[in-house]
């Protein structure tokens, strides 16, 4: 689906949109609404078939969003957002929701984004205060009827995106069947990493664009997490990775290590992993980590080459970075090392995205 064609519909739902929110408005808080008219303003962002608009005139700051049926999770994404809500892990609060229309009225924690908000000066602080606010998600049990596994199957599933859209489709490489062997013997090394860690809630898209800095009803600051539909019940460390090494800001590689082992001890201390050894939590990390950024190789393309947004091609090359780099610290992955760097670095060189 083009742009141009969800604008449309978009615009087609805006009316009905705004006639549901006055309602819901109204219902949840009467009087304080009395001679006041409730209007939509778009909030800007790229949030894939999901649209948000910032209500004006409500006694609380909510937003209303149009994610449509067909594309969106929305019933997951209340049965989560209600779940860790609580569980006393910050998320949007669901006020109303029609399923069948995709429109929810959701609280509002504002624009402060944790992306921006990082420097060399902040990073500390903050990603101390967001590692807490994770390690409150992960000791919650995990409802298995909401939170599904992050199964063989699904790790699998993803690893493939790699193959259909970067390495094919971006690329135009033909894997020879020498090619899907080492391929293949590279993900089943990754897949049998992600199993057999400890299983948590995972959600899955953990990363600077996703966190908020918002006020919390006390008035003092706290993470915020958003965009958490496709959680899951999976390995301990995918959204440990997920953040330090974030596919659209990079740390030195010793202090993302130094905050990995760090994050790995307080994990010990609350019971959620067994005593290991630090070789062993980093090889989970590190793995963990080289399957979400091969996935990503191939997520990043398909946002380029079927939905038009050319924004994330900037991001691919600290992606391949990170690959690369963790590639060459395991003698398991020599094989996939060799050829990726062989077969697709001379491909991925003659991109205008690429930047050494």
């Amino acid at each position: 689906m083009s742009q141009h064609e969800i604008q449309n519909i978009v615009s087609e739902h805006l009316p009905t949109l705004l006639q549901w929110v006055q309602t819901q408005a109204a219902e949840h808080f009467g009087e304080q609404l009395k001679n006041k008219s409730v209007s939509l303003v778009p909030v800007p962002g790229d949030a894939g078939f999901r649209h948000y608009f910032r209500l004006n005139n409500a006694p609380q700051a909510l937003l209303a969003v149009f994610a449509p049926p067909a594309t969106e999770k929305n019933k997951q994404f209340v049965a989560v957002a209600n779940y860790l809500s609580a569980q006393g892990v910050r998320v949007p609060k669901v006020l109303a929701a029609d399923y069948e229309r995709g429109y929810l009225l959701i609280e509002d924690f504002g624009d402060a984004l944790l992306q921006p908000l990082l420097t060399a000066d902040t990073v500390q602080g903050l990603y101390g205060e967001v590692l807490m606010a994770l390690l409150h998600m992960q000791a919650a049990p995990a409802q298995t009827d909401i939170f599904v596994s992050y199964s063989e199957q699904l790790l699998r599933t993803e690893l493939n995106v790699f193959r259909e859209w970067f390495v094919e489709g971006m690329l135009g490489y033909a894997l020879t069947q020498a090619d899907e062997g080492i391929v293949g013997d590279a993900f089943d090394t990754l897949v049998h990493s992600a199993l057999g860690q400890p299983q948590v809630i995972v959600h899955r898209d953990f990363h600077s664009r996703n966190i908020l800095i918002a006020q919390t009803p006390s008035g003092c600051e706290a993470p915020a997490f958003i965009d958490f539909q496709d959680a899951v019940l999976g390995p301990i460390t995918y959204d440990l990775v997920s953040l330090l090494k974030d596919c659209y800001i990079k740390w030195p590689a010793d202090q993302v290590e130094q905050w990995a082992l760090a994050y790995g001890n307080l994990l010990l201390d609350a019971g959620l992993i067994p005593p290991v050894s630090q070789a062993k939590f980093l090889s989970w990390f590190d793995l963990m980590g080289l399957q979400r950024h091969i996935k990503v190789l191939g997520v990043f393309s398909r946002l380029y080459l079927r939905d038009g947004k050319a924004a994330y091609l900037k991001d691919l090359p600290l992606v391949v970075e990170y690959v690369r780099t963790t590639l060459v610290k395991y003698p398991q992955l020599a094989p996939f090392a060799d050829w990726f760097d062989a077969a697709l670095m001379p491909l991925i060189k003659q991109r205008a995205w690429f930047t050494q």
